[in-house]
């Protein structure tokens, strides 16, 4: 079990030590779960006010939080206690799945395959023709990569997740369990006797940049033409469809049951809240905000908030919400 002093936490994060604690803290939990020699976080004044009540030996706390840490308890003081968490939390990570063998001998890697130094790849991996991994890639159990993708360094692939042919993924990126990537895109025309679909064939592919984070159980999917693409640093949460001909800029955030439809285009820094849907054709401009549960059928202005089905101006959206609840009032 790793364990920190409250001493050697502040100087991890660089933080002010207040007040003090002498046994070592072994884990870290939310501040209404927290219990002895775990430590928690005080982002706010909103959640100051639950100190007193707490259990926790110590907490992160942000500058701007005005509270004393009280008799035999600690307070590391800090610009931001989330970051500070964030980064407290990789201290305390658990190791990952032991990779035994380089590479399982129930694997199966084409004679043509390119491995980069360090690679590991578990049991019931296949990984086909052409196909080149960069430096310390990890392939655990049941991963699939087909032919001619390019796979580059450190980059960790979970179980269950399959890489369809001619993908190109980035450095140190991370697929969770089942992740597709390249199926085909959702292409279907009426026949022309109008009585079945005509399926239209899907020859692009999928292109991911470095650092991209993509959760269990979501799809992208591969381009018509070209390209799906996913931009560095884009963090993408679980049960996510990004369909085909996405353009997604840099470090774009999808929480979990939303989903892009045919070409639609993200720029830099776009939020998608959880099981908002966006329609074909549609750009999203950078900085922009799509709340939870909305519908966008249109552009959205860089850095605009919207809300709603349909979604609109996040302000304008919220006066008729009042509206409506005054209607019902009266």
């Amino acid at each position: 079990m790793k364990s920190f002093t409250v001493a050697e936490i502040s100087e991890l994060l660089n933080g002010e030590l207040i007040g003090g604690y002498n046994r070592p803290i072994i884990g870290a939990e939310q501040i209404d779960r927290a219990k002895d020699q775990q430590i928690t976080f005080i982002s706010s004044n909103k959640y100051a006010k639950q100190w007193d009540s707490c259990s926790a030996s110590a907490a992160i706390v942000s500058n701007a939080v005005k509270i004393q840490p009280g008799a035999d308890r600690a307070f590391i003081k800090v610009a931001n206690a989330d970051l500070a968490m964030a980064k407290l939390l990789e201290a305390f990570q658990p190791v990952p799945p032991e990779m035994v063998e380089e590479i399982h001998p129930r694997a199966v890697v084409h004679e043509t395959a390119v491995l980069g130094q360090g690679c590991k790849i578990g049991a019931g991996s296949y990984v086909g023709k052409n196909v080149v991994l960069g430096d310390g890639v990890i392939l655990y159990p049941n991963v699939t990569i087909f032919d001619e993708s390019i796979i580059g360094h450190d980059t960790v692939v979970w179980s269950g997740t399959v890489i369809r042919e001619r993908s190109i993924i980035g450095n140190n990126c991370i697929f969770h369990t089942n992740v597709s990537i390249g199926a085909d895109g959702f292409g279907y025309r009426p026949s022309e006797d109008g009585r079945g679909l005509v399926k239209i064939p899907q020859i692009g592919n999928v292109v991911i940049g470095n650092y991209v984070e993509i959760g269990a159980n979501s799809c992208v999917d591969r381009g018509k033409f070209s390209s799906t693409i996913v931009g560095d640093g884009c963090k993408i949460d679980n049960l996510v469809q990004i369909a085909h001909n996405c353009v997604l800029g840099r470090s774009c955030i999808m929480a979990g049951h939303s989903g892009l439809a045919g070409s639609v285009t993200l720029g830099d820094g776009v939020i998608i809240g959880g099981s908002a849907s966006i329609k074909d054709h549609t750009t999203i401009n950078s900085g922009a905000v799509v709340g939870a549960g909305s519908g966008v059928m249109s552009d959205v202005l860089p850095g605009k908030t919207v809300l709603g089905y349909p979604a609109t101006d996040s302000r304008e959206m919220l006066k008729q919400w009042v509206a409506l609840r005054n209607l019902v009032k009266n």
